[in-house]
């Protein structure tokens, strides 16, 4: 996996689907880790204590994933939602909708069709309000070169379709870089030709982070 699309930390995307009279609230946030997500599913079910379900779904970004039906018939809410999550390439994310039952039943169907507009809405809500980004496996790098050598580097991260992420300017120049995962690669045989075989360049450990 080079990509993956994710919510942006401390937002929450919250959409509303009605069939007839019952309410399917789907509330969408960013967590990196199981408890985070088990502390989204608590904070939802205490501000809606009074509503039927409260149906939670995650999945990380190591492929982790957990959905519950939180009482609604088997495999009509929670997976139904993970589906929306997978389909729209998501993941260090968590979405619970809560439902306030209407009193009419919906039966299987209906409440597969309405679980998955909630969250493709509270999707939607996100995707328009600017809160999804986009998370890059790259590889962080420290070049350390001499003043005269500055613009040359600064060149070849270019061409390297890398970023410049800070310069520190002492006795030399320290750059911290990050590139795409595997675009490394190309700049250090660069790099180390232009500093005639004097390697004094560090590859960090690849990470997923925006680009």
């Amino acid at each position: 996996m080079d990509s993956y699309i994710t919510m942006r930390a401390g937002c929450e995307a919250t959409a509303e689907f009605v069939d007839r009279k019952s309410r399917f609230i789907a509330q969408l946030v960013h967590v990196e880790s199981e408890d985070e997500a088990a502390a989204h599913i608590a904070e939802v079910r205490a501000r809606h204590f009074d509503a039927r379900h409260n149906v939670p779904a995650w999945i990380l970004a190591d492929g982790t994933e957990r959905a519950s039906d939180d009482g609604e018939p088997q495999r009509t809410s929670g997976m139904p939602t993970l589906e929306v999550l997978r389909g729209a390439g998501l993941r260090d994310v968590c979405c619970v909708t809560t439902r306030y039952f209407g009193g009419t039943l919906l039966g299987p169907g209906g409440l597969v069709r309405a679980y998955t507009a909630a969250a493709q809405a509270a999707i939607g809500e996100a995707r328009a309000a600017g809160q999804l980004v986009e998370m890059t496996s790259v590889v962080p790098v420290e070049a350390h070169a001499a003043y005269a050598r500055y613009e040359q580097v600064l060149r070849l991260v270019e061409q390297a379709g890398g970023k410049v992420e800070d310069s520190t300017f002492t006795d030399e120049v320290t750059l911290s870089l990050v590139f795409r995962a595997g675009d490394e690669t190309g700049f250090a045989a660069a790099f180390t030709e232009l500093m005639n075989g004097k390697q004094q360049l560090s590859v960090g450990t690849p990470c997923f982070a925006e680009f």
